[in-house]
Order: C-alpha cells, then sequence, then structure tokens
C-alpha cells in the first residue's frame, strides 16, 4: 500500500503546489485563464495503479482537461464577480448525460421531481429556517447532511419516494459533493418574501426552482448566472462545449461499473482551481505578503507531515485526514500565535451572522459557507493542538500536535521569515493582531487551508479503489464548530443518509 500513499501525497501535493506557485508569482498581475495551465499539468501527471478503477481517474482528469480546453476557448479572463461559480458546470452537463443515457434514472429523476412539489410543507420549513437564521451560520452547500444544506433537504426527499437506491444516492451526490447548479435552499424563497409575496407564493416559488435544477440542470444553472449578471463568458457555450468532451468518458465509467454518485461527483470539485484558486480574486488577496505567508506555510506543514510519516500509514482514508487535520492544526496554530483561539473566533462569526441575517435578509443563500469552512477547520485544530499542549512537560520543547496519532510538523510556521515577524507589516511596537488580521480574510476564502485541491485528488484516488461505493456525502458528524453556539445537532440527517 506504501505506492499507493506515494501516489496520493505526491499528486496531491503537486496540485496545491501549482496553485500556491501560480499565485506567489502572479499575485501582482492581471489574471489570465492560461496562468493555470500549471495546475491542469499537474492533474494531467496523476496515475493510475492496480487495485484503482481506470474509469475513476479518467473522470478526474478529462475533466479538468475538458474544463481547461473549453473555457481557454470562450474567455481570456474571468472578473472575480464570477470565479466563484466556476466549479458549478460541471455537474449539470453530468447529470443530463446520465438521464440521457440511461432511461430508468431518467425516470427515478422525475419521481424525484414530483415528490420535491409534493414536499412543499418541508421546503417551506427549511426555507422559513434558514431566511431567518434558524440554524446560525450554515453552508448551504455542504458536502455533509449539516442543518440548513440543500443537501440536508433533498436526504429528507429522498427518503419518501420509492426508486432504486442508487439513484437516490446518485441524486444526493449531485447535490453534496457534486454541484449541481449554484442554488441552494431557500434563495428564490427569501427574495420573494422581501419582494412582498406571502409565505405560501414564496413556497411555490422554492418549489419551482428546486424543480428547475432537476428538470433542466444546464438551462437552470444558465438563468442563475444570467440573474447574477454573469458576464465572463457564455455559459451554456461552455457547458454544451464541456459536455461534449465528457460524454464518452462518462458513458465509458456507466460501463465499467462506477456508482453514479461518483460519476456526478469526481469531475465537479477538481476543476475550481482554473479560474477559481487559481484567479483575480486569488490574486488580489495574496497582495498581502502575510496571507500568502499563512497559505505557503500551511501547505508546507501539510507536505512535511504527510511524508514524515508514509511509512505508518495503514489504510487510505489516514492520509486523507492527516492532510486536512495537518492544515486545521496549522491555521490554528497561527491563530493562538496572536493569542486568539478557536472559540473566540467561532463566538465572533456567529454572532455577526445572526446580525448580518438582519441587516441582509436577502443575503445570498451561500454568504456564510466558508465562514463555517474556517470554523470547523479551526475548531478541530484547536482539538489537536489542545491535546498537545496538555501533553507537554516543558515549555522548552517543540509542539507537536497529533492527528489520530500521526504527528503534525509546524516548522514551516515557526521557521517562516514573514510569519514570526509580524511587526514588519503594521505598527512595529504593536504588531499583536497582524496574522489575525490575515486569517479574517482566509475566513471568507478558505480553500487552500482546508485544502480543497488535496481533498479533491485524495478522494478520487479513494474513490478508485472502492468505485461501486458513493464516495459522496460525508455519512458521519462533522462536529460543527457553529454547534458550539446554535444548538442544532438533532436536526442533522446523517444517521439518516439514503
Amino acid at each position: 500500500m506504501k505506492e499507493l500513499y506515494e501516489k496520493m501525497i505526491n499528486e496531491s501535493v503537486a496540485a496545491l503546489q501549482a496553485d500556491i506557485d501560480v499565485i506567489s508569482a502572479n499575485r501582482y498581475n492581471d489574471f489570465k485563464i492560461v496562468d493555470a495551465k500549471p495546475y491542469a499539468d499537474a492533474v494531467a501527471g496523476m496515475t493510475c495503479i492496480d487495485g484503482q478503477a481506470k474509469s475513476v481517474i479518467d473522470l478526474h482528469k478529462k475533466s479538468v482537461e475538458s474544463h481547461y480546453k473549453v473555457l481557454t476557448s470562450v474567455a481570456e479572463t474571468i472578473r472575480p464577480e464570477d470565479d466563484p461559480f466556476i466549479e458549478h458546470y460541471q455537474t449539470p452537463p453530468i447529470l443530463e448525460i446520465l438521464c440521457e443515457e440511461d432511461g430508468e434514472f431518467a425516470d427515478s429523476m422525475a419521481t424525484f421531481i414530483q415528490a420535491i412539489a409534493d414536499s412543499e410543507t418541508l421546503i417551506t420549513r427549511e426555507s422559513v429556517r434558514r431566511y431567518g437564521g434558524f440554524y446560525g451560520p450554515t453552508c448551504v452547500v455542504d458536502f455533509a447532511l449539516m442543518p440548513g444544506s440543500t443537501s440536508n433537504v433533498v436526504n429528507q426527499i429522498l427518503k419518501t419516494i420509492h426508486i432504486p437506491v442508487m439513484h437516490k444516492q446518485a441524486i444526493l451526490s449531485a447535490k453534496s459533493w457534486g454541484m449541481n447548479t449554484s442554488y441552494g435552499i431557500g434563495d428564490s424563497f427569501a427574495h420573494a418574501i422581501e419582494n412582498g409575496a406571502t409565505a405560501a407564493e414564496a413556497a411555490a416559488k422554492e418549489v419551482e426552482s428546486m424543480q428547475m435544477i432537476y428538470k433542466e440542470p444546464v438551462e437552470a444553472q444558465g438563468k442563475l448566472m444570467d440573474d447574477a449578471g454573469h458576464s465572463s463568458f457564455d455559459v451554456r457555450a461552455f457547458m454544451e462545449g464541456y459536455k461534449k468532451e465528457m460524454r464518452p468518458v462518462v458513458k465509458a465509467a456507466m460501463d465499467d461499473g462506477v456508482h453514479y454518485g461518483n460519476i456526478v461527483t469526481v469531475p465537479a470539485y477538481c476543476v475550481g482551481d482554473i479560474g477559481h484558486h487559481i484567479g483575480q480574486a486569488s490574486y488580489n488577496m495574496c497582495k498581502d505578503d502575510v496571507t500568502l505567508a499563512i497559505i505557503q506555510a500551511t501547505a508546507k506543514v501539510m507536505e512535511a507531515s504527510l511524508k514524515d510519516n508514509i511509512g505508518k500509514f495503514m489504510h487510505p482514508s489516514q492520509v486523507l485526514n492527516l492532510a486536512t487535520g495537518s492544515t486545521a492544526c496549522a491555521t490554528e496554530y497561527i491563530l493562538e500565535l496572536d493569542g486568539f483561539n478557536s472559540t473566540m473566533v467561532v463566538d465572533l462569526l456567529t454572532k455577526r451572522f445572526h446580525n448580518f441575517v438582519q441587516q441582509y435578509p436577502t443575503r445570498g443563500a451561500a454568504a456564510e459557507l466558508h465562514n463555517c469552512d474556517f470554523m470547523d477547520m479551526i475548531h478541530r485544530g484547536s482539538t489537536y493542538i489542545s491535546a498537545a499542549r496538555k501533553a507537554r512537560s516543558s515549555a522548552k520543547i517543540d509542539l507537536v500536535p497529533k492527528v489520530n496519532g500521526f504527528a503534525v510538523d509546524l516548522g514551516a510556521i515557526t521557521h517562516n521569515e514573514v510569519l514570526m515577524n509580524p511587526q514588519r507589516y503594521t505598527y512595529p511596537a504593536c504588531g499583536i493582531t497582524v496574522r489575525f488580521s490575515s486569517l479574517m480574510r482566509l475566513a471568507d476564502y478558505p480553500c487552500l487551508l482546508t485544502p480543497e485541491p488535496v481533498t479533491a485528488t485524495m478522494m478520487t484516488n479513494i474513490i478508485a479503489l472502492n468505485k461501486e461505493v458513493p464516495g459522496s456525502p460525508v455519512r458521519g458528524c462533522k462536529n460543527c464548530a457553529s454547534c458550539i453556539i446554535d444548538a442544532k445537532h438533532e436536526y442533522c440527517q446523517w444517521k439518516e443518509s439514503v
């Protein structure tokens, strides 16, 4: 298995480092889509070893290749306001291909679409709760089944109908790790209410929106982008081009027995680096030296920790857990260098959220999603850091947190010239909040801290080992950080996932 672990680590590090290198080199420049070619090249280097399904690896590689090819044919750059949606143009075409190639799946989708209308009471309740902030900070597109997420509601609807379990799981995956359109539960409802509609009228609009993203996935995403004022390129032309490129590899995966849940998942979460993580907003954010240093250092903490433990792994999931756990430790450690900790930040961002709801009742459905990601990350990191502090017998020894028994090397932070000299980036005698201020910028955009390119690459490697088992959504408790303030555990669906 060592070959597999080395492959997972090398491919994931290559993907993440490609992003960081491009951003580091171009952060003062205007973004061009061709800037992202190093990431496309990194993905092209992924291989398939014994025990892995080539059809799954091909879904990942071909998606990135097709995304880059088609995107560069329709645009030269992407304005920051349009770049978040770059990951939402893949699942709609894939979902349409599945329905076109498998009539039984299309029938199941039709049954689910009708079930959405039959679930108006449920949809109304969940929309009201999201609109009013009932669940607290919520990731509406969460990859797990947390309260307030779209996948949570989809799961509840799926439990009411009788279609093949694999089809249920595929439909659920398409709105979790798969990203079927940019729509999030409750958005149409909130805007309708604020525009003077009755609750019943708003609920009808919500049902209509939910149905449309499954009836006509590509056109639904096109309409959503029209409404959002997207102007960087013709999104419909992109999706049609991508669909044409992807059909052969999707059909091959179907013929190979890959679970449909994996077919809608794998192509979606691997493309965001081209135009999003590598994009103008990232360049602008990383013009700040401290922000860039945090991203660079956490990546090095992850790489060192993975390579130090390569002979100790017993299962592929341990590699993924250490990858994400090590960056969680690194981020929390940087937070604590300025005298803050995860509990303080969770309290701050949760209080801010409830005020935000009152100020912006028609806030975007996804507004606080990355705040949730950030809080969950530092909350997780704090458990490891806290345990390590308790284990120290002397303040003179290095702090070595452990993720499920695997040591995390924080040296890339303690030896970082920028992070260890915050006084150079403010009034020197009072430089006690510099790193925290950069972390708050990253609280809106923690994609390279969580880190998404690594999760995508490792998950594809893991799914390739178990092609018949749906790899998404997460069927387990995330121990959501926001639950520290807003008690909502009983509304989670993870124990009842289809």
